[in-house]
């Protein structure tokens, strides 16, 4: 066999659907976010605009975590040492995790390398421990989510999203006696829609099921301090299982999940995807808490983010920008075709210095790829302006379709 051949057909065949990537070589710079410097192949330089960053809050630039990290390399040095069951588990992971615990109202938590081991490693241990449980998992759970499920080799339903009606036919048609658990999560990225989260806690109970809420696109934004929609929505205390990152509002990296002691300890015990591999750096899990921390004092923050991402979609809807209807902070743009996505935002950052990532196949399902927008409290009106206006021109000069009633 042509092994080389069969590689060079797969990267060919993503090429000519027009999802091939190419990452911008980009040069973030201390407290300028949401500016950077764009380093490009003959090594010319540009200044652009990120518009797509999943650092929602600019947190990775908050002085308060910077220094926070500074002062554990000084005090520790770098690595973990190890995994943690071997060397790994030091003062600032203990920290972190009680942190974490503290803010979702949960007795504790645990940290892995990052939000989709949590999930991943969380959900195929559960098969482990609760033999005969049955997942219920929303149609557009996070591939983490799935990649989990399917792991854990037992029984699973698949519910049509969000639809609570097509979830409870499937739980009633369970055994009774079964052990159940609904996964699912409360921002949904690619749309920007969020789940029921009461009713479908409500539909748990009914059917002595567990919850599982994959919170990543929530935590840090929403809440009194933070804690997600759950808590946003009052319903964090019935949820049993709730899963974070530390790498988006927080500005980090890692992930967690947080719930009873029992739960979390059970699965620091049997999870694969936690005790055989290297903790995270005693500096990130110091720079984490503090980000942490600082959120849950800091609610003008999510103001200020939620006030940013409604601006900017009705500045989209005004001239005609077809934003998908999401009711959170993401403000994605349908496109409708993996080669314009790309196009426009080559066109964007090669003409206008705003940088945003087509979103294409497998993330999306073929035919709604989109240009997926991220607005940051740092994001300034001036910067608005000049975004719209040339989203507004690149609209008319590639032909794609505007929303009905705009020229």
């Amino acid at each position: 066999m042509d092994y080389n051949a069969a590689f060079e057909a797969a990267i060919s065949q993503v090429r000519e659907e027009g999802r091939y990537r190419v990452f911008a070589n980009l040069k973030r710079h201390r407290g300028q976010f949401p500016c950077a410097t764009w380093i490009k192949d003959d090594g010319s330089e540009q200044d652009v605009t990120v518009w797509c960053s999943n650092d929602y809050l600019g947190q990775g630039q908050n002085p308060v975590v910077l220094d926070a990290m500074h002062e554990a390399i000084d005090a520790v040095g770098s690595g973990s040492g190890g995994t943690r069951n071997i060397s790994g588990t030091t003062w600032y992971h203990n920290a972190l995790e009680a942190e974490l615990a503290d803010l979702h109202g949960k007795e504790a938590a645990l940290v892995f390398t990052s939000g989709y081991v949590a999930n991943e490693a969380t959900l195929t241990t559960l098969y482990k421990i609760l033999p005969g449980l049955i997942i219920f998992s929303d149609e557009l759970n996070h591939a983490s989510m799935i990649a989990g499920i399917r792991n854990g080799r037992g029984d699973r339903h698949v519910y049509r999203h969000n639809d609570l009606d097509h979830l409870e036919s499937l739980l009633r048609a369970a055994p009774a006696n079964a052990p159940k658990l609904i996964a699912f999560e409360s921002v949904y990225s690619m749309d920007g829609d969020i789940a029921d989260i009461r009713a479908t806690v409500a539909l748990a109970k009914k059917y002595n099921a567990l919850t599982y809420i994959d919170e990543v696109h929530a935590v840090g934004m929403y809440g009194a301090r933070g804690a997600g929609v759950a808590e946003r929505d009052g319903i964090m205390g019935d949820i049993d299982i709730v899963e974070g990152t530390l790498g988006k509002a927080f500005g980090m990296m890692g992930g967690y999940i947080a719930g009873n002691a029992n739960i979390i300890d059970a699965v620091r015990l049997w999870a694969s995807g936690f005790i055989f591999t290297t903790s995270l750096p005693p500096a990130v899990m110091a720079g984490a808490a503090a980000s942490v921390r600082w959120l849950k004092d800091h609610n003008e923050k999510r103001d200020k983010h939620q006030e940013r991402a409604k601006t900017l979609m009705a500045r989209f809807k005004a001239v005609g920008i077809p934003v998908l209807p999401s009711v959170s902070h993401i403000v994605p743009v349908l496109v409708g075709n993996a080669k314009h996505c790309k196009m426009i935002s080559d066109i964007l950052l090669n003409d206008y210095g705003v940088y945003v990532q087509p979103i294409n196949y497998p993330t999306v399902p073929k035919g709604t790829e989109r240009l997926r927008f991220t607005p940051s409290p740092d994001h300034t009106d001036e910067m608005m302006d000049h975004l719209v206006e040339a989203m507004d021109k690149l609209w008319t000069h590639c032909n794609v379709a505007r929303l009905p009633g705009v020229a």
